[in-house]
Formats: structure tokens, C-alpha cells, sequence
């Protein structure tokens, strides 16, 4: 039989177990694998190589002479293989160094800082320097390593980074206050209700457009000078509030009121810029939050509460 002498090498961990306990079986328990994905990967290598490595008995499998001569070079490969991932868990352990990550306040004490918390497991060597101010920081001038911000797009010269979610947003209240006073589910709904308002620079600008647009400015009763602090107030039950949905979505005890809209088409952006980009540390930061941020935009929101009979 011609080949190319190209295989799998993932292949060679079944031929192992197969030599090592006599049957296919046997070995795809070992593997925690079926006993017909053993029997194929050992046909698959023994396809791809061009070789009959076993004897099928009814007894179970018994290496053939290539089979015998070839495992000790698979064992060598197996090992080769596993010296590789210790080096480079290894070399993941030794990341260190500081990464300033700077992004909005609501953000960071709530989605960001169980992410961060998996982050210091696995690189307890980074330390994370966290800068939530307001104000968009200048990641050209060194201001910052890496930016978690709503903005409508890359800016900045050398600035570079990916949209891990759309900046979507719409009205919340907690799951009690639904209980207690009715689930408000249109723009008519929400004037029988007391709303909070406020949320600080980069909210209460959209949010009071948002209200002014409706005729529901006088309904605002209460006014948070912050994002964080309007999450409270929501969460209190001190009444609705427009909410990014990022972080609402992902509270249990939230609950969505209205359809989402976008924020002027901007979203959640990764950002860092082109002289740090593959600093190791700063690499690892970044791939790190970007693999979770985008699952988190992708998870399904949590479900609306019944409303009040």
C-alpha cells in the first residue's frame, strides 16, 4: 500500500492503548472514548502509514513485528509531545509583568472581575493594574495596555483591537420589583411607573435622549451620578432603568423589560495598540478576555420574569 507518510499523530495515543491492554475496548476505556472511535483511529494509522500494526485475534489485538518495532519510536513521540505541553505550561507560568487595563467602572466590578479573577489562576505572575475612570484613555501615548470600552470603532493612530460584542442596551428592573409593582413591557407601561435615571458620562446622555424622545423624562424619581450606582438602584428594586446588557443580561436577579437597541452602532471593543500588542503579557491579557467577553455576548439572555397577574 503507497503513502505520503502523513498521519494523524493524535492516532499514536490509541495505538498505545490498544498495544498497552490487548483490545480496542480496553483501550477506549483507558481513553474515555468509545470502543468503535478506537477501532477507527487504529485503522486510520495503520491506513495512513500504509502498515498492519495488529492481528485481530478473537482473543483481542496483538502487535504485528512493525507494530512491536514501532512503538517504542510512539512512545517516543508520546513522550516528545507531552515535554512540549509542560514547556509551554511552563512558559505560561512565567508571563509576569503589569498590564494596565482601563475600562468603564460598571464594567469592570461586574463582568470583568470574575474573568480576572480565572486570569490571576492561570498567570499568577501578571499583575492586572485596573483603571476604571470615565475618560477614554490614550493607548498611543502609553496611557494603557488594553481597553474594554464602548466606542463606535478604532481610533487613535496604532490602535488596534477587535468588537467582542454590540454595545446593546434597553430597560431592567429586578426580578422583586416585577413581583411586586408588574413587568413593564412597552413605553406606555413604563409611565405608570417611577424610573431611576442618571448612569454618569457615556450613559445618562443616551439614556436622557432615550427618555426625552419618549415623553418619560418626568418620570425619572431618582438620579445615580454613576453606572454602578444606577446598577444598584435597579437591583435594589428602586425602579427601571435603561441598563448595558452585557452586564444586565448576565444577572440573575435582572430582568429585561423592552427589545434591545444599540447604541448608536457602537459595541465593546478590545483594544491595545500595535507597540505592545505581542509583549507576552499583554498578548495573554488580551487573548484571555477576548475568548471570555465574546462567550459572554453570545450566552442567552436570562429570562424575563412572568408578569403580575
Amino acid at each position: 500500500m503507497q503513502n505520503d507518510g502523513v498521519f494523524d499523530w493524535g492516532d499514536l495515543r490509541y495505538f498505545l492503548a490498544v498495544a498497552q491492554t490487548g483490545s480496542t475496548l480496553a483501550a477506549g476505556r483507558m481513553l474515555r472514548v468509545s470502543q468503535t472511535t478506537a477501532a477507527r483511529r487504529v485503522a486510520a494509522l495503520e491506513a495512513d502509514l500504509g502498515v498492519t500494526l495488529f492481528e485481530k485475534r478473537p482473543a483481542g489485538y496483538r502487535l504485528t513485528p512493525i507494530g512491536e518495532a514501532l512503538v517504542a519510536r510512539a512512545r517516543g513521540v508520546e513522550a516528545a509531545a507531552a515535554a512540549v505541553t509542560d514547556a509551554a505550561a511552563g512558559a505560561a507560568r512565567d508571563v509576569s509583568g503589569t498590564v494596565r487595563v482601563t475600562t468603564s467602572e460598571i464594567i469592570a466590578a461586574t463582568i470583568l472581575a470574575p474573568m480576572l479573577r480565572e486570569l490571576h489562576d492561570a498567570y499568577p505572575a501578571i499583575r492586572i493594574e485596573l483603571d476604571t475612570s470615565a475618560a477614554l484613555r490614550d493607548l498611543a501615548g502609553g496611557a494603557a495596555d488594553v481597553a474594554v470600552r464602548s466606542v463606535g470603532g478604532l481610533s487613535g493612530t496604532g490602535v488596534v483591537g477587535r468588537r467582542v460584542a454590540d454595545d446593546m442596551w434597553t430597560v431592567y428592573c429586578s426580578r422583586d420589583y416585577a413581583a411586586q409593582y408588574g413587568l413593564p413591557t412597552s413605553v406606555e407601561d413604563l409611565r405608570g411607573h417611577s424610573l431611576v435615571g442618571g448612569g454618569g458620562e457615556g450613559v445618562w446622555f443616551y439614556y436622557l435622549a432615550w427618555l426625552r424622545q419618549h415623553g418619560l423624562e418626568g418620570a425619572v424619581a431618582t438620579e445615580y451620578d454613576s453606572a454602578l450606582g444606577l446598577l444598584a438602584a435597579v437591583r435594589a428594586g428602586l425602579g427601571p432603568a435603561v441598563l448595558p446588557s452585557i452586564v444586565a443580561d448576565a444577572d440573575p436577579s435582572l430582568v429585561c423589560c423592552l427589545p434591545m437597541v444599540n447604541k448608536a452602532g457602537r459595541g465593546i471593543w478590545l483594544l491595545t495598540h500595535e507597540r505592545v500588542r505581542h509583549t507576552p503579557r499583554v498578548r495573554v491579557v488580551i487573548d484571555f478576555l477576548a475568548v471570555r467577553l465574546t462567550a459572554l455576548a453570545r450566552a442567552k439572555p436570562v429570562a424575563p420574569a412572568a408578569p403580575r397577574p
